[in-house]
C-alpha cells in the first residue's frame, strides 16, 4: 500500500494512503456543446540557471509533450497565457519560442490554440498609449504567424498608464479594428494579478460589465469570444447575457466552473481554464458526459474536482501555477519539479500534500505507485521522515 507521512497545515503530519481510482487518461474526442481549452505551464529545465530574475530556459521536449497530453484528452491548448508564467518569469523572447514551437506542433495535427497577446516585453516606467499599442502589435503578429487564435491578455502597462474608460476604449478598439483574424479577449481580475486594480478604467469591476459588452458589441466580428477570470458567477453570467449572438463567453472561474459550464435556461459558458491543465482526464470525460445529456455524470465527474481546484487557486491565487506544475510532476510529465524563477517555491509543503490528498481522492494521480515515489522523495530531501 502506498502510505505517506504527510506534513498538515497546523504543523503536524499524518499518514495518508493512496486509495483513489485513477480516471484513466486514455486519448478522448474532443467535446461537441462546449468549447473547452486548457491553459498549460511551461516545464523548466532543471540543469539551467532558471533562478528570480533569470531568461527563462525550458525543457521543449517536456514542454511540447504536456501540449499534446491535453489535446490527446480532446482538449485545446491555451498556450503563453498566464499559467505558463507571464509575468511571473517568463520572458518575451522565451514567450516568442513558445509561441512559435507550439503553432508549429498544433499545425502538425490541425489541433486548437489559442496564444496570450501582452505587452510584457516593456520594461521601465509605462510608455503612453501609442507605446502600449506598438507592443501589443508586435506580439499580436507573432500568435497571428504562427497560426494561432491571439487571446489579448489584460496589461498591467494598459493599467497603469490609463486615466480612465475612454483609454481602455482607444486601446482595444484600435487592436480590434486592426487585427486579421476574430481574437479572444481576456478579463483577468485581481486575485490572479494584483497590478491589474481598476481595470477598465472602474474601481469596481460591476461597474465594467455592460462597458465590456458594448466595445464587444461595437467590434462583434472581430472577437470570438472572451475570457473571464474574476472569480465571481454573478458579473460572469451577467456578461454573458450581454455578449452579442455568436460570441462565446469562457469562464476563467476556477471555483465555480462545473455549473458555470453546465449554464442555465439562458445560456452556458465555454471554458478556458489553469484547473483543466491539471485535471484534463476529468475535464474531457465530463464534457463527454455532457455531449450525452448527461448532466448528472457531468457532475459526478467534475464535483469531487472543486476542492482541489479550489485549494490550487487558494490565496495568494497567482501561486496556482506550482501546484499545477506538481501534479504535472506526479504524473510523470516532467522529470523534476523545477519552474522557471524558481517559482515551486511558491506553496509550502504542506499545501503540496493537500494537493497530492485531493489529486487522491478526485482519481487524478495516474501511476498512484509513481506518484507516492516522487511523494516520498520530496519529503525525505525535505526533513519529513517517512
Amino acid at each position: 500500500m502506498n502510505t505517506l507521512n504527510l506534513p498538515t497545515q497546523n504543523g503536524t503530519t499524518a499518514p495518508h494512503t493512496l486509495t483513489g481510482t485513477p480516471l484513466g487518461a486514455a486519448p478522448v474526442p474532443a467535446p461537441r456543446t462546449r468549447t473547452a481549452y486548457a491553459a498549460a505551464h511551461v516545464v523548466a529545465d532543471p540543469r539551467a540557471n532558471n533562478a528570480p530574475g533569470d531568461p527563462a530556459v525550458l525543457d521543449w521536449d517536456r514542454t511540447l509533450a504536456f501540449r499534446h497530453h491535453l489535446w490527446d484528452q480532446g482538449l485545446g491548448v491555451a498556450d503563453a497565457m498566464d499559467t505558463a508564467q507571464r509575468g511571473m518569469g517568463l520572458d518575451w523572447a522565451a514567450t516568442a519560442e513558445l509561441v512559435r514551437r507550439s503553432g508549429k506542433e498544433a499545425a502538425a495535427r490541425s489541433a486548437p490554440l489559442a496564444c496570450g497577446v501582452n505587452t510584457d516585453q516593456l520594461t521601465g516606467p509605462a510608455p503612453g498609449l501609442d507605446g502600449i499599442l506598438d507592443a501589443y502589435r508586435e506580439q499580436l503578429r507573432v500568435i497571428t504567424e504562427a497560426g494561432a487564435t491571439p487571446v489579448i491578455m489584460a496589461s498591467r502597462a494598459l493599467a497603469a498608464a490609463a486615466e480612465g474608460p475612454a483609454d481602455y476604449t482607444r486601446v482595444y478598439g484600435a487592436l480590434l479594428s486592426e487585427t486579421e483574424r476574430p481574437v479572444l479577449l481576456h478579463w483577468l481580475g485581481t486575485a490572479f494579478d494584483p497590478a491589474l486594480e481598476g481595470y477598465w478604467g472602474y474601481a469596481d469591476p460591476a461597474d465594467a460589465v455592460e462597458p465590456v459588452a458594448e466595445l464587444i458589441t461595437e467590434h462583434a466580428d472581430a472577437v470570438e469570444g472572451i475570457k473571464v477570470s474574476l472569480l465571481d458567477t454573478a458579473h460572469e453570467i451577467r456578461l454573458r447575457r450581454l455578449l452579442p449572438d455568436g460570441v462565446r463567453l469562457y469562464t476563467g472561474d476556477d471555483f465555480h466552473y462545473p455549473e458555470l459550464i453546465e449554464g442555465d435556461e439562458q445560456g452556458h459558458s465555454d471554458a478556458l481554464l489553469g484547473i483543466f491543465a491539471a485535471i484534463a482526464p476529468a475535464a474531457s470525460r465530463a464534457l463527454a458526459a455532457l455531449d450525452e445529456g448527461d448532466t448528472a455524470r457531468f457532475r459526478e465527474i467534475l464535483d469531487p474536482t472543486v476542492p482541489l481546484s479550489r485549494h490550487l487557486f487558494a490565496v495568494p491565487t497567482y501561486y496556482y501555477k506550482t501546484g499545477i506544475t506538481f501534479l504535472a510532476w506526479l504524473n510523470g510529465h516532467q522529470d523534476g519539479f523545477h519552474m522557471v524563477a524558481g517559482l515551486h517555491s511558491g506553496r509550502s509543503l504542506p499545501h503540496l500534500s493537500e494537493v497530492l490528498r485531493l489529486a487522491d481522492r478526485a482519481g487524478l494521480l495516474d501511476d498512484p505507485d509513481r506518484a507516492a515515489a516522487r511523494m516520498r522523495s520530496l519529503l525525505e530531501v525535505s526533513g519529513v521522515p517517512q
